[in-house]
């Protein structure tokens, strides 16, 4: 039963990150490949549109593996569940690899439906991996993207413990997922410019591979900037802080 139990749960955090995924590097196909119809302006919503079809896509995907899994969906989650909340370090390497797969499986589908688009805005493939993965602002100062991201992450985590601890404020049934999901849209609209605000290694790294599998040039892990060992980084360091600073800074004084 415990491995078919494991089973289950690795195949819900696949899909909630894949769900997760295919929304989110959905919409900033959408943005890039069809944003710029009218010259000089842009259309389809721009960062707007990017940073709210984020947070929907987090909301969507907590309600497909929520009730399975706990619908971690981000490798930092689960590694401050198991460092914080006695999530089984035995399920940590599984689930992250569960969630990886579910990104590249996502990236992939995303690129195989807009694959026309593909070919007509950059038929070298050679400047639109960001549409999968996320790459800085200041190539020249990775140390920022890394700031960043532990930033962002610290405060995801920050408030997902808030959100989810049962000492804190009781919320309505299935609130919870559509507050996480706002937590992502404003950390996208506050920290979304200096590394595109990743805050999830998995969400990052597997699309990424998925763009040097499918021959794009500058994906910054065999070919330009070397730049994704950033968005893994950063953000387990970030959770672990973020995960920390809720724990030893506020839940202590909720305790009953």
């Amino acid at each position: 039963m415990g491995k078919d139990r494991l089973g289950a749960e690795l195949i819900a955090e696949f899909l909630g990150t894949l769900v997760l995924i295919a929304f989110g590097n959905g919409v900033v196909a959408m943005v890039l490949l069809f944003g710029h119809n009218v010259p000089g302006e842009v259309v389809n919503g721009g960062f707007t549109n990017i940073t709210l079809a984020w947070g929907l896509a987090v909301t969507m995907g907590i309600f497909v593996a929520g009730k399975v899994s706990g619908a971690h969906l981000n490798p930092a989650v689960t590694l401050a569940l198991a460092l914080f909340r006695g999530f089984p370090w035995k399920k940590v390497v599984p689930y992250a690899l569960a969630q990886t797969a579910g990104a590249f499986c996502a990236a992939a589908l995303v690129y195989w439906n807009y694959h026309p688009a593909f070919l007509k805005a950059d038929p070298g493939l050679d400047h639109t991996a960001g549409i999968f993965t996320t790459f800085p602002a200041f190539p020249d100062v990775l140390s920022a993207g890394l700031l960043d991201q532990t930033i962002g992450t610290a405060l995801l985590l920050l408030l997902i413990f808030a959100i989810g601890d049962e000492w804190n404020q009781p919320l309505a049934p299935g609130l919870a997922p559509i507050l996480v999901g706002l937590v992502v849209v404003v950390i996208g609209m506050a920290f979304g410019g200096m590394h595109g605000y990743a805050i999830n290694p998995a969400r990052d790294f597997g699309p990424r591979l998925f763009t040097v599998l499918a021959g794009f040039k500058n994906n910054g892990l065999t070919d330009g900037l070397p730049v994704w060992w950033v968005p893994i980084v950063g953000p387990l360091a970030g959770g672990v802080l973020g995960a920390a600073i809720w724990d030893f800074g506020i839940r202590r004084y909720l305790k009953p």
